[in-house]
């Protein structure tokens, strides 16, 4: 692209040189040629206007290839815009997707890690139970064992080896 505008410069600038050396040329030739002051006047006259022609044709041109350069920039940019746009789409897309499964990985794993921790907590819920369980009969054997102990010691009349403490009511 910078090398269209410096061929646009180049032209114009060629072309505005062309015109002012034409003219110049045209204004000398007229002063030199041996006519008389009316025909010089009217061939002054006539150079200007041509000069003046030929400028309005090239400033027509020059604007025209302006135009041309600058709808085809505006296309261009167009295009690239477009382009960029759609790649970022792409990448939008790609992103959200990637995001969608790493949420539902994330979901699945929570998932299964609430699941083992409920397994975990019910196996420890019944070890408990158990525990309590074989507890709770350890206790009642120990009570039975004390109240049938006194009984027999209060049956064999040996006060003095009876235990001095009471026993705790049901815990």
């Amino acid at each position: 692209m910078g090398n269209d505008r410096d061929y646009g410069d180049n032209l114009s600038t060629r072309l505005t040189f062309f015109l002012v050396g034409a003219g110049v040329g045209a204004v000398l030739a007229l002063l030199f040629a041996p006519k008389s002051g009316e025909e010089l006047r009217n061939d002054i006259a006539d150079a200007t206007r041509k000069g003046i022609d030929k400028s309005r044709e090239a400033a027509q041109q020059v604007g025209a290839r302006a135009t041309e350069y600058y709808d085809a920039t505006r296309a261009r940019a167009g295009e690239y815009y477009e382009s960029a746009r759609e790649t970022a789409g792409e990448y939008v897309e790609a992103t959200r997707e990637r995001a969608t499964e790493l949420y539902d990985t994330a979901t699945t794993k929570a998932s299964e890690v609430a699941t083992k921790a409920g397994e975990v907590a019910a196996k420890t819920r019944d070890a408990a139970a158990r525990q309590a369980g074989s507890i709770s009969a350890a206790v009642e054997a120990g009570k039975k064992a004390y109240v049938e102990e006194k009984r027999k010691t209060e049956l064999s009349g040996r006060t003095e080896a009876a235990p001095t403490y009471t026993p705790e009511k049901a815990m």
